[in-house]
């Protein structure tokens, strides 16, 4: 609160300064990165989608939530101990992170630099006395986040994770529209989708998209695998 509790921001959205919404490897390599939120109606586990990962051996990063933790302790243990994953922070109350009290699809944000700490550490908390190890990198609640909310988390040690393919419109697309939406990955894309709503379209769709990615010369890769630093 001493350093950041006076600060104004001057962006909000998915892209911030700061957040890293496209890898700088370079070739044809792409992230895929899945959302475990937690909470109402999201704490379920798509089976189907982790399963297809694992039958074509493609790596992804899984941002999970303190909630979906709760729910699902023995599937966080499994994943957790399958090297083709990594685990990334998702937050504690899967929140907007905002030092100003923004909203986003009606979700109410943090208040302020508090808040943001409290968001950002409850489940680095968690996830390193779990891991054995903190996590890289944190992706708020809907992804939407301010520049010195960014800053914060950057000074709690991690990489705020924005996207630029939205891979399932937040776990409401058809497999059809999966598989168009990841016709827009391009070299160095950041894909997000959900591995909590396993009745939705993101396994099916992923079926349908990924192999194609994978004829086409594509390599994915989790997202400590492309940034270093």
């Amino acid at each position: 609160m001493a350093r950041y509790g006076k600060q104004t921001p001057t962006s909000w959205g998915l892209t911030v300064p700061g957040a890293l919404s496209r890898l700088p490897a370079s070739g044809k390599t792409a992230a895929l990165t899945f959302d475990a939120c937690g909470g109402k109606g999201g704490g379920d586990y798509d089976r189907a989608l982790i399963e297809f990962l694992r039958q074509r051996s493609v790596p992804a990063t899984l941002f999970i939530n303190s909630r979906w933790i709760e729910e699902n302790p023995s599937v966080f243990k499994e994943l957790a101990t399958d090297s083709l994953f990594e685990i990334a922070n998702h937050g504690t109350r899967h929140l907007p992170l905002s030092v100003a009290g923004r909203s986003a699809y009606r979700i109410p944000g943090t208040r302020n630099a508090g808040e943001v700490y409290d968001e950002v550490s409850g489940n680095r908390a968690k996830l390193t006395d779990l891991l054995g190890r903190p996590p890289r990198f944190f992706r708020s609640g809907t992804a939407y986040c301010d520049d010195v909310a960014a800053k914060i988390v950057t000074d709690l040690g991690e990489r705020f994770a924005s996207f630029d393919v939205n891979g399932d419109g937040g776990a409401t697309f058809t497999p059809a529209q999966v598989h168009q939406a990841m016709q827009s990955v391009r070299p160095g894309s950041v894909v997000i989708g959900h591995m909590n709503h396993p009745k939705g379209g993101t396994a099916a769709g992923m079926r349908l998209a990924v192999p194609h990615l994978l004829d086409t010369g594509y390599t994915f890769v989790r997202l400590s695998d492309a940034v270093k630093a």
